[in-house]
């Protein structure tokens, strides 16, 4: 099945418009969701609506409420918010350019495929994707779709344009407010060379198939089991990596010493799979070996 179009209409720089079709460019990937079941009876929890005193009520006596100080509300109709909505415009207009890096990396949100809406479209498509590539710079624009207007940035992306949605200033978090505490102290210069070092040894080409959610692929195997056992409970041996001891200290140059010479030994350079290899641990005098978790079976 064909995807859907996620909007439709023209970019505009200028006098030139370009009619074209945005498609979500991600999808969900392999997360797993769960249902709350009743265990005495199997049966799925479901959840009512109820006021506090008064009990359950039905939907059509539900409006909304935005809370302007502790229990005091402003309530809005539906068809007063509906009022005030930012009208689904057709055209994204191009109002900016800027470098590449002036956008900081926490405000990218979500990436969408750009595409030409049809063969007449084409050829300012490919001008404006090649303007953009020569000149290294990301246009910007606000687009309105389904009564949000939002803040979107393109740029090319191989044979095509990729539009990201960007978060406003207001949605971002100062960074200070985490770091300040932070010291600004420069390391002693052969820590910095064994961490450069290390970083070289694991540097690889980006290769997203090569990584795998390693969780969500355990949880399946265990669904799979429990599916098979016909609803037995299965709780499976899981060997616990080594636990660090919070009151011994560990010395960063053995530590960065011997990583640098076991990653030598163990790993060619460009092995950069989690696949097909879990990360090597190196021994340490700080840490402690740990139990393996014991099974059980319920019936």
């Amino acid at each position: 099945m064909a995807a859907r179009a996620y909007w439709q209409g023209q970019i505009r720089l200028a006098l030139v418009s370009i009619p074209v079709e945005i498609y979500p460019a991600t999808k969900s990937g392999a997360s797993i969701s769960f249902r709350q079941i009743h265990e005495p009876s199997g049966k799925p929890v479901k959840y009512e609506k109820v006021v506090p005193g008064v009990g359950p009520v039905s939907t059509d006596e539900i409006i909304k409420g935005y809370e302007i100080s502790k229990g005091n509300y402003v309530l809005l109709e539906n068809e007063e918010i509906e009022a005030v909505r930012i009208e689904s415009r057709k055209t994204l207009e191009l109002v900016q350019f800027v470098e590449a890096h002036e956008i900081d990396v926490l405000y990218f949100e979500k990436p969408y495929y750009v595409v030409p809406a049809d063969d007449l479209a084409e050829e300012a498509y490919i001008v404006l994707r090649e303007a953009l590539r020569a000149s290294k710079k990301v246009a910007l624009g606000q687009l309105s779709v389904r009564g949000r207007e939002q803040l979107v940035s393109l740029k090319p992306c191989g044979k095509g344009i990729v539009l990201e949605m960007l978060r406003y200033a207001d949605e971002v978090r100062e960074a200070k407010t985490y770091f300040r505490d932070i010291p600004d102290d420069d390391p002693e210069e052969e820590l910095l060379d064994l961490a450069a070092t290390l970083i070289d040894k694991k540097t690889a080409p980006f290769e997203p198939g090569e990584f795998e959610n390693r969780y969500v692929a355990a949880l399946k195997d265990l669904i799979d089991k429990k599916a098979k056992a016909k609803g037995d409970a299965v709780i499976e041996d899981v060997e616990e990596g080594p636990a660090s001891s919070g009151g011994n200290v560990i010395d960063l140059m053995a530590a960065l010493r011997q990583s640098v010479e076991g990653d030598g030994k163990s790993a060619s350079k460009g092995s950069g799979s989690s696949k097909s290899k879990s990360p090597s641990r190196s021994k340490s005098p700080a840490r402690s070996k740990s139990s393996s978790g014991r099974s059980r079976k319920r019936a």
